[in-house]
C-alpha cells in the first residue's frame, strides 16, 4: 500500500473503541499517514494521549478551537484525506451522518467531506435491530458510505447477537480494499494468484443432534484468508462450523463435514496456494442414527471409520496440485518432530505446527505460537496475535512467488 495514503479516523463513544488503539498500531505499521478525530463520547473510553502516542499526531475534538482552526480548519480536515474511518461508528454517530446533523467537530468533517467514508458500526444488538438504525444504515449505503461489520457474538453488555465491532483485520481488509481498489485496480503482490484456505473445525454426525467435533475457533484460517486478500489473492474460504463473521472481499463456502470440506476444495481447484489450517476431525460415525439415540440402559457403540485426509489429497491431485501446499500440525507434544513427519507424510511445501494443549488456550484464543517448516529450515516465530501469524505467513508466500524466499 502506498505509504502516501491519508486517513483521517474518527473514533466516536462505545466500548469497542479501544480495538481502535490495536488499529492505529496496525495502520501504522502499513506506513498510513492518520489524522484522528476523538469525539466525547469516544474519550469516555480511551485517552487523547494514548491516541495521539500511537498515531504519532495531533488528535482533534474541538471544531471551536481556534488554535485548530488557524492550522487546520474542520474543512481542510474533513478534505486533507485519501478515506475518512468511523469506528466504532456507534447508534447514535450512524444517526446524525444520515440526518446530516453536525454538532461536533466528527460530524463536522463527515458532513464537509468530498472522499469516501468507511463506518465499522458497533452497538447493543437491540439498537443494531431497531428500524430506525437499519433505515440510518440504508440510508448512508445508498449515499455510497462503505460498512464492515458489525458481527455476531458476545457482548460487553452480557447480551448476544449482532452489533459486535468487526476485528481489527477486518477493517484493515476494507481500508486496503477501499484505497486499493481505485480505478478497480487491486494492489498487491499476489494479485493474479488463487488461493484456497481451510478453516474452523468439522463436525460429524451421531445422530440428527449430536456430533463429534473439537475445540477449533477458526480464528486463524480466517484471518489467513483475509491476509491472502489483503495481498491481492482471489481467495476461497472453505469453512467449518465457526462463530466468525465472513471475510470481507473473500468467497466463503460453509460446510460441515470432513467430506463436504474435501468436495468443496476439490471444487476450487486448480490454485495457486492452498492453505489447509482447518482442524478435520479424524474420524467420522459409520453408522449415523437417522433418529436421537435413546438411553435404553446399553451402552450405545459407535462405530468410527477413517475421514478423508483432505490435505494429502490435495497433494495427490495430479495436474490440479497447487503449487504451494501448506499444511498445519496441531499437536499437543514434540510439534517439530511430528510437524517435520506430517509434512514428509502429506507431501505439503510447509508446514506450520502450533501447540493446541488446553493449557496453551491456542484454539479459543486470539494469539498463537508457531513453527514453520519448510524441510531445510525449522523456524519457531514468537507468539503473537493469529492476525499477525497470517500476515507473516502470507508475506512469506508472496515473497515464494517473487522468487525471493
Amino acid at each position: 500500500m502506498d505509504s502516501g495514503k491519508r486517513i483521517l479516523l474518527i473514533i466516536s463513544g462505545g466500548i469497542a473503541a479501544y480495538k481502535c488503539l490495536e488499529l492505529i498500531r496496525r495502520l501504522r505499521e502499513r506506513n498510513f499517514q492518520l489524522r484522528c478525530v476523538l469525539t466525547c463520547g469516544g474519550a469516555q473510553f480511551v485517552t487523547p494521549l494514548s491516541i495521539a502516542a500511537l498515531s504519532e499526531g495531533k488528535v482533534y475534538s474541538d471544531v471551536f478551537s481556534l488554535t485548530d482552526e488557524s492550522e487546520m480548519g474542520h474543512i481542510q480536515l474533513s478534505r486533507d484525506a485519501d478515506l475518512l474511518v468511523v469506528t466504532p461508528a456507534s447508534a447514535d454517530i450512524v444517526a446524525r451522518m444520515a440526518a446530516g446533523i453536525a454538532d461536533d467537530l466528527a460530524t463536522t468533517v463527515l458532513l464537509a467531506t468530498d472522499k469516501p467514508v468507511l463506518i465499522a458500526p458497533a452497538m447493543n444488538v437491540r439498537m443494531w435491530e431497531h428500524a430506525a438504525t437499519q433505515a440510518n444504515i440504508h440510508t448512508l449505503e445508498a449515499r455510497g458510505i462503505i460498512r464492515v461489520g458489525p458481527e455476531s457474538g458476545d457482548m460487553a453488555c452480557g447480551e448476544f447477537g449482532v452489533g459486535r465491532m468487526a476485528e481489527v483485520s477486518e477493517i484493515i481488509a476494507a481500508i486496503e480494499g477501499c484505497l486499493g481498489n481505485e480505478a478497480g485496480v487491486v494492489a498487491g503482490p499476489l494479485v493474479g494468484r488463487n488461493a484456497l484456505v481451510t478453516s474452523g473445525p468439522t463436525r460429524e454426525p451421531i445422530d440428527p443432534v449430536r456430533f463429534i467435533a473439537n475445540r477449533s475457533s477458526g480464528k486463524q484460517g480466517h484471518a489467513i484468508a483475509t491476509a491472502l486478500a489483503h495481498l491481492g489473492a482471489q481467495t476461497t474460504l472453505v469453512s467449518g462450523p465457526t462463530a466468525l463473521a465472513d471475510p470481507t472481499a473473500v468467497k466463503v463456502v460453509h460446510v460441515e463435514t470432513a467430506r463436504e470440506m474435501l468436495a468443496a476444495c476439490e471444487a476450487a481447484l486448480p490454485v495457486d496456494i492452498a492453505v489447509c489450517a482447518a482442524a478435520v476431525a479424524d474420524w467420522r460415525v459409520s453408522n449415523t442414527a437417522g433418529k436421537k439415540l435413546k438411553k435404553n440402559g446399553v451402552v450405545a457403540k459407535l462405530n468410527l471409520v477413517e475421514n478423508p485426509d483432505i490435505l494429502q489429497s490435495l497433494s495427490q491431485s495430479g495436474n490440479k496440485k497447487p503449487e504451494l501446499l501448506i499444511g498445519f500440525a496441531a499437536e499437543t507434544e514434540d510439534l517439530v518432530a511430528r510437524a517435520t513427519e506430517k509434512r514428509l507424510n502429506k507431501g505439503c511445501d510447509w508446514i506450520v505446527a502450533n501447540n493446541v494443549s488446553a493449557e496453551v488456550g491456542t484454539f479459543d484464543g486470539d494469539d498463537n505460537k508457531v513453527y514453520w517448516i519448510d524441510g531445510k529450515v525449522v523456524e519457531a516465530w514468537p507468539r503473537m496475535s493469529k492476525d499477525d501469524v497470517a500476515m507473516r505467513l502470507v508475506k512469506r508466500i508472496a515473497a515464494h512467488f517473487s522468487g525471493a524466499s
